[in-house]
C-alpha cells in the first residue's frame, strides 16, 4: 500500500513539475540528473540537459535525456529551471535567458556557489522565485546533503523543491546567510572526507596491506563510523569513547593526530573554503 501511495504521489508530482531544465551540465547538473532518475523521481526524458557544446552530452542523449545548447529553448519548455554554470558563466547566461523567464511559469533553482537570490532576481525580475540549493555530488547516487534556502519563493514552492532533493539524500532548510558556510561543509566537504579516507588507506599500506585492501579496509570504516552516529544520533566524542581505552593504541594515534593539527586544520580548511565560496561570484562581477 505505501508504495502504492508512493507511486501515485510521485506522478502527481511529475505532472505538476512538468520539465526540468538543467543550464549547465558539468559534474553538479550531471549528478543531480542521475539522482533524480535513479530514484525515479522524473524521467530522463522530461529532463533537459544543456552544455555550450553538446556533443559533449552524447552518452546522456543515448540514455533519453534532452540535449540542447539552446539555454533559451530549453527554459521555454521547462518550469523548473536549475542554474548548474560556474560563478563566471552566470552573469551571460542570465542575460541570455531574461527574455524568456515567465515569474508565473518558472521557478529558478541555483546549485551556483556564492550567488546569493538577489542577485538572480537582479538579473531575471523582482518577481521571479528564485531558491538556492546546495547539493553535493553524492546526489548521483541518492546520498547527498543538500542546504537550500530562499528570500521570496511561497512555502509551496520551497516544499517542492525539498521534496525534490529529498529523493536523492537529505535536506536541510536553512538561512541564505548560512549557504556559503553549507557550501564548505557539504558540497566541499566531500572531498575533505575523501582525502581523509585516502591518508588512512595510505596509512595502511605503510603498516603493510596492499593498497587496494587498504582502500577496503578504510572506506567501510569510514561508512560505519558515519553510520553509528545516524543511526545511535550520538556525538562523536561518545562513539570514540567506546573506542579508546587507558593507555591503548586508539589513544595513541589520536593524540599524534591532533599534535599534528589533524582537527585544527580541517576546521581551518572549512573556514577557508567557506570565506573563498562567499566571494567567487563577487570576483567575476
Amino acid at each position: 500500500m505505501c508504495r502504492v501511495s508512493f507511486a501515485i504521489i510521485s506522478i502527481l508530482m511529475k505532472s505538476l513539475i512538468g520539465n526540468i531544465a538543467i543550464l549547465g551540465s558539468g559534474n553538479i547538473g550531471l549528478s543531480l540528473a542521475y539522482g533524480l532518475v535513479k530514484s525515479s523521481y522524473q524521467t530522463a526524458s522530461s529532463i533537459i540537459l544543456t552544455r555550450r557544446n553538446v556533443s559533449g552530452l552524447s552518452e546522456q542523449a543515448a540514455l533519453g535525456y534532452q540535449v540542447s545548447a539552446n539555454n533559451m529553448e530549453a527554459v521555454s519548455s521547462a518550469s523548473i529551471i536549475i542554474l548548474a554554470v560556474l560563478p563566471q558563466q552566470l552573469n551571460g547566461l542570465l542575460n541570455e535567458i531574461k527574455p524568456v523567464i515567465d515569474a508565473k511559469k518558472h521557478t529558478v533553482i541555483s546549485v551556483i556557489s556564492g550567488v546569493s537570490c538577489n542577485d538572480i532576481k537582479a538579473k531575471l525580475g523582482e518577481d521571479v522565485q528564485v531558491i538556492r540549493a546546495m547539493p553535493n555530488t553524492a546526489i548521483s547516487i541518492g546520498q547527498s546533503m543538500t542546504c537550500i534556502a530562499s528570500e521570496n519563493a511561497t512555502t509551496e514552492n520551497v516544499d517542492l523543491v525539498k521534496g525534490m532533493f529529498e529523493t536523492v539524500g537529505s535536506v536541510v532548510v536553512i538561512n541564505e546567510e548560512l549557504m556559503t558556510s553549507a557550501t564548505a561543509l557539504c558540497a566541499c566537504g566531500i572531498a575533505f572526507f575523501l582525502r581523509a579516507i585516502r591518508a588512512a588507506s595510505q596509512g595502511g599500506v605503510e603498516i603493510g596491506f596492499h593498497a587496494e585492501d587498504a582502500l577496503k579496509m578504510a572506506v567501510q570504516t569510514a561508512k560505519g563510523a558515519a553510520d553509528l552516529l545516524l543511526i545511535h544520533e550520538s556525538h562523536p566524542e561518545s562513539e570514540i569513547d567506546k573506542v579508546t581505552s587507558p593507555k591503548g593504541c586508539t589513544i595513541a594515534g589520536l593524540n599524534e593526530m591532533e599534535y599534528h593539527g589533524f582537527s585544527s586544520s580541517l576546521i581551518k580548511g572549512i573556514k577557508l573554503s567557506a570565506l573563498k565560496a562567499g566571494g567567487l561570484y563577487t570576483e567575476e562581477k
